[in-house]
Parts: C-alpha cells; sequence; structure tokens
C-alpha cells in the first residue's frame, strides 16, 4: 500500500509487522540446506577453484548445469542439485534408486556423449564430466572450447590424481562440487553417512585375514586390472583384502595371465559391464588352461562389483560393504 493513501495506516502497522514476519518464515522454508535462499548467491562467492589445470572462478553457483557419465550425476543428485541441472548424458548403469525421482526431473539429452551442437543446445552454464572423454578434443568437446562459448567445466579428480586415489579423493571430490554450488553443508552430510557405512565395514572385518584378490575387468590376451594407484586399490584394501597388484603404480594397467597365475589370487573380483556379462567373464576365466592351478579358479572364488561403484562417487563406501560381504561371508552371516 503506498503511504498516505488512507487515513487507517497507523491501525495497520501491527498487521504489517505480522506479514512481514509470515514472509520471512516462509523463505527460511525455502531455503538450500546450507542457508541460501533460491536464485541468491549464497555467502562465501566468489569461489575459485583449480581442476585438473584449469582454474576457474565462479561468481555464483551454476544454474544450469549439465552432467555426463554415472559418477558425475550421482554425485550432483546425491547433493539435491537436479534443480540446477539442464541435463545429463551417459549412463553406465541405472541410477541408485534413492536418486530416480530426483534422476526423472533432469532431461536426458543423449544417451551417451552428446555431440558439441547438441549440448549448447541445453544452454548449460557448467559441464560435469566424470571422465577425460566427457571433454574429447576432437569431438568438439574440450574444457577450451567450452570456456569460449562461455560455459564452465569441472572433470572428476580421479582423472587427474596427485597420488592415489583414496576415500580422501573421494570426499575432497563431493566437497568440491558442493562448494561450487555452494551446498556445503550437503557435502558434510553425504561425506557423514559414507563414513558410517565403512566404520561398520571396519568394525565387521576387525581381526579376518586378508584374502588376495586380482580383479579383472576385461581382456582376452591380457588381463585388464586395477593397480595401486586407483579408488579400486583402496575398495579392496577397506573391505578386508589385499591388491595382488598394488605394487602397479597405475590406477589400472594390463598384465599377462602368467602373471595373474604366478600371483595366484584367493578371490578375483570382476568389474561388470558392457556386452560381456560377469557370468561370460567367470566362464572365460574358469576355461583358461594358465589360470586352472590358481586357488580362485580351483575353488571358484569370484566377487563381483558393477563398473559404476568402482569410480570415485557417491557409490564407494556402500560398494566396500557389498564387496566386503563378499570377501568375508562368515563376518556378515
Amino acid at each position: 500500500m503506498p503511504r498516505g493513501s488512507s487515513g487507517q495506516a497507523p491501525a495497520l502497522v501491527p498487521l504489517l509487522v505480522s506479514l512481514v514476519l509470515l514472509v520471512s518464515g516462509c523463505g527460511g522454508a525455502e531455503r538450500a540446506a546450507d542457508g541460501a535462499r533460491p536464485g541468491a548467491a549464497p555467502p562465501g562467492f566468489p569461489v575459485t577453484v583449480a581442476n585438473c589445470g584449469v582454474t576457474t572462478t565462479y561468481q555464483r553457483p551454476p544454474q544450469r548445469a549439465v552432467s555426463l557419465n554415472q559418477h558425475a550425476t550421482e554425485v550432483m543428485l546425491a547433493l539435491g542439485l537436479e534443480g540446477s541441472m539442464a541435463g545429463t548424458g551417459y549412463l553406465d548403469d541405472r541410477v541408485l534408486p534413492e536418486f530416480r525421482r530426483a534422476y526423472d526431473r533432469v532431461k536426458v539429452i543423449s544417451k551417451e556423449y552428446p555431440s558439441f551442437e547438441a549440448l549448447l543446445t541445453a544452454e548449460p552454464d557448467f559441464v560435469y564430466g566424470g571422465w577425460k572423454s566427457a571433454f574429447e578434443e576432437k569431438e568438439g568437446r574440450s574444457r577450451a572450447a567450452l570456456k569460449k562459448a562461455g560455459i564452465d567445466t569441472h572433470l572428476n579428480i580421479e582423472e587427474c590424481p596427485r597420488g592415489p586415489v583414496t576415500m580422501a579423493t573421494v570426499e575432497e571430490e563431493i566437497r568440491t562440487i558442493a562448494k561450487i554450488f555452494g551446498v556445503s553443508g550437503r557435502a558434510e552430510r553425504r561425506i557423514a553417512s559414507m563414513r558410517a557405512v565403512l566404520d561398520r565395514v571396519e568394525g565387521r572385518l576387525a581381526g579376518a585375514a586378508p584374502p588376495k584378490v586380482a580383479v579383472y575387468d576385461s581382456g582376452d590376451r591380457t588381463v585388464y586390472t586395477a593397480g595401486g594407484a586407483g579408488i579400486g586399490n583402496e575398495m579392496i584394501r577397506l573391505a578386508g583384502g589385499t591388491n595382488l597388484f598394488a605394487d602397479v603404480r597405475k590406477a589400472y594397467a594390463d598384465v599377462s595371465f602368467e602373471q595373474l597365475a604366478e600371483r595366484a589370487p584367493d578371490v578375483v573380483l570382476i568389474y561388470d559391464y558392457g556386452d560381456r556379462s560377469a557370468e561370460d567373464k567367470k566362464r572365460f576365466l574358469l576355461g583358461n588352461p594358465a589360470l586352472r592351478n590358481v586357488p580362485a579358479i580351483r575353488n571358484g572364488r569370484f566377487a563381483v562389483l558393477p563398473l559404476s561403484s568402482t569410480v570415485t562417487g557417491v557409490r564407494v563406501a556402500a560398494a566396500v560393504e557389498a564387496l566386503a560381504r563378499q570377501l568375508h561371508p562368515d563376518r556378515f552371516a
């Protein structure tokens, strides 16, 4: 009401005060988990992030993000950022049930990677890639090309680690995305829940002898396996096993079937993805003459994890528990 429009204005003062308090209360209810109002830049901005050789300063949280690859998408959804997403693409697996409803609110712009033109059609201000291939230069989606188009980017730090990838790396990735979007409180709650799972597993495994584990990702002539530098090595350790190729200072490496046989794993951990099923991989390994005397093959001891659970993302803690149950079934009976 314009001032002086009625001689009864003084009598309306209590009513106006009540309305102000009511609106203030509603605004508080709508605030994000970190205390910021929707549409407003939260406290702490601008934010500068150095990521895989690219330094970006965010003046405010991205409003139209696109996620590419499973683990990038699920980090976004775990942080409750679906409302800030203009699109997503390239799942390797079904999204986790807890994220399904949020995922269904986000437009799928491509089954795999979108072309540069299709990506621009989504009008993103931020693209989050899980793998380097999300920013493939020969496909026109390089980080430099996107920056030239006014689009900020972030690459999962598992693709450019400063050392072996551990749970600390996973937590750093979650915290960094939360920082970019101004929702750090959500990251801490997610990390706390992941730590609780790992603490529970550690308690169950106290005193258990670690079986010798070798990863079989793929390969007919060689074994594509997990080395000591990737999150796979950390997951095996946390699940109460010993990675037989931890001495290989890479996240992944090719080794010979003879080397696999010589190291004699007690358990072969199969990464399940793509057109070749885990059962097909088991049959192949069981029928390989070079492996017939390997304890894991002789005893038919296999563990299986989906590839989507063996990358730096929000699935890691639950995957550690799933693996621990397979390596130490007696501790989870």
